[in-house]
């Protein structure tokens, strides 16, 4: 059994997958690769003064694989609370965690699905980005309306990780880096 999946590998599902592998948790995003982020070019994203979507996604993949995230291509066509945790069904089969980060753009299917409480057409979430179900989390534009930018959406995938670990840890938990740390 996996500590964390991640449904969806946009910007929110690789943040979260990031934190989450980086800091110890097994941890398996999987996705169709039909982010919006194809679509975009990234000026208003911090630290990157030019670059075109499709290239941001491969640089982010590679950067989350090279952190251990098993990435897996393909659709979640099913998802259920276990006793465990939570059980997906995908193209390939099944898959089990603890925890569940929904990261799959508009599309809230999955949320109503698991039977996420909804705020009108939203995915109602805390501050951390956990739903209504215990230990699910969802991001980006699933719990918002019309602010679609990546770099909120990485943020609320960052967010969600924090919680996960600090969950994990039984007391806040901060992902800071320093010079040495990249030795």
């Amino acid at each position: 059994m996996t500590d964390v999946l991640v449904v969806g590998g946009g910007p929110a599902g690789l943040s979260a997958a990031l934190f989450t592998e980086k800091n110890g948790l097994d941890t398996a995003v999987y996705d169709t690769d039909e982010t919006w982020m194809h679509k975009a070019h990234l000026f208003n994203y911090l630290g990157i003064d030019s670059m075109d979507g499709s290239e941001f996604m491969e640089v982010s993949r590679e950067q989350v694989e090279g952190f251990g995230v098993d990435i897996h291509e393909g659709e979640v066509t099913g998802i259920e609370e276990t006793e465990d945790g939570f059980a997906v069904t995908t193209d390939d089969g099944e898959a089990e965690a603890s925890y569940l980060v929904l990261a799959t753009g508009a599309d809230r299917s999955l949320a109503e699905e698991l039977g996420c409480a909804f705020d009108g057409d939203l995915v109602d979430v805390t501050l951390s980005m956990e739903t209504s179900v215990g230990d699910a989390y969802a991001t980006g534009a699933m719990v918002r309306d019309q602010e679609w930018q990546a770099i909120i959406s990485a943020g609320d995938g960052g967010a969600a990780a924090l919680d996960i670990l600090s969950k994990e840890e039984g007391e806040h938990f901060h992902d800071f880096d320093t010079p040495a740390d990249a030795e």
